[in-house]
């Protein structure tokens, strides 16, 4: 039995609940971060194992502090929470989209881990996984052969979410390398999620996306650091 712990953020539905579903399958005790409370104690039950409901907001400063005061001791952050609110281009989208957008994907995560982080240095081998994009490779988006070139930079606030969350991945594992920490991004393919309606509907199988977050959470000490993945382990360009 694996006696690590984790938590996972956005952990009450779509592939946040399966990456969730599956730590506790691996016999770790999981903190199913939700900002619902009702929402989530139902993915506890779902989830079954020793799950936990951790009421978790990332947009609100206090609830992390909150929350952060709950969790003495961490091995695992996924920082999966994310949104999608508007589909349209930089030139059609608004602002308050990029700031809504950017509150949950970026500063969230920024929160979020920043609050954790004294509860992940008490680990022997820390893992943090933060759940991001394919569309958010500037090399594919740049790329006149992919087909994300060829949507004419639609979603634009949350594909430049996912680059900014790439950076971010990159500049925590290079400044905790020395304290052990494997920090790396995950780009879990579309599935079929509530994420873009009309869109991720037609998705492949939360579960599936969710195996390649487990398999960097649980990551041994000779793992890659610093990198972004496909949900199938192939490296991603930035």
């Amino acid at each position: 039995m694996n006696l690590s712990t984790a938590l996972v953020t956005g952990a009450n539905k779509g592939i946040g609940k399966e990456i969730a579903r599956q730590l506790a399958a691996e016999g770790l005790t999981v903190y199913v971060g939700s900002r619902d409370a009702d929402r989530g104690r139902r993915a506890v039950e779902e989830i079954g194992g020793d799950a936990r409901l951790l009421v978790l907001d990332v947009t609100d400063a206090g609830s992390v502090a909150a929350a952060a005061k709950e969790v003495e001791s961490l091995d695992i952050l996924v920082n999966n929470a994310g949104v999608q609110v508007d589909g349209g281009s930089a030139p059609d989208a608004g602002v308050d989209s990029f700031r809504r957008t950017y509150e949950t994907n970026v500063f969230g995560v920024l929160a979020v881990t920043n609050a954790f982080l004294p509860a992940l240095r008490r680990s022997a081998s820390p893992r943090i996984v933060n759940v991001s994009s394919g569309t958010g490779s500037l090399t594919w988006s740049a790329d006149p052969e992919h087909h994300f070139a060829a949507s004419a930079g639609a979603a634009a606030a949350y594909r430049s979410s996912k680059s900014a969350l790439n950076a971010l991945t990159l500049f925590y594992a290079q400044a905790l390398a020395d304290e052990g920490f494997k920090v790396n991004a995950l780009a879990p393919g579309l599935r079929a999620t509530d994420l873009a309606p009309g869109i991720a509907e037609s998705g492949g199988d939360p579960a599936e996306g969710a195996a390649g977050a487990v398999r960097l959470a649980l990551l041994p000490g000779d793992g890659p650091t610093g990198g972004f993945f496909s949900w199938d382990g192939t490296p991603v360009p930035w």
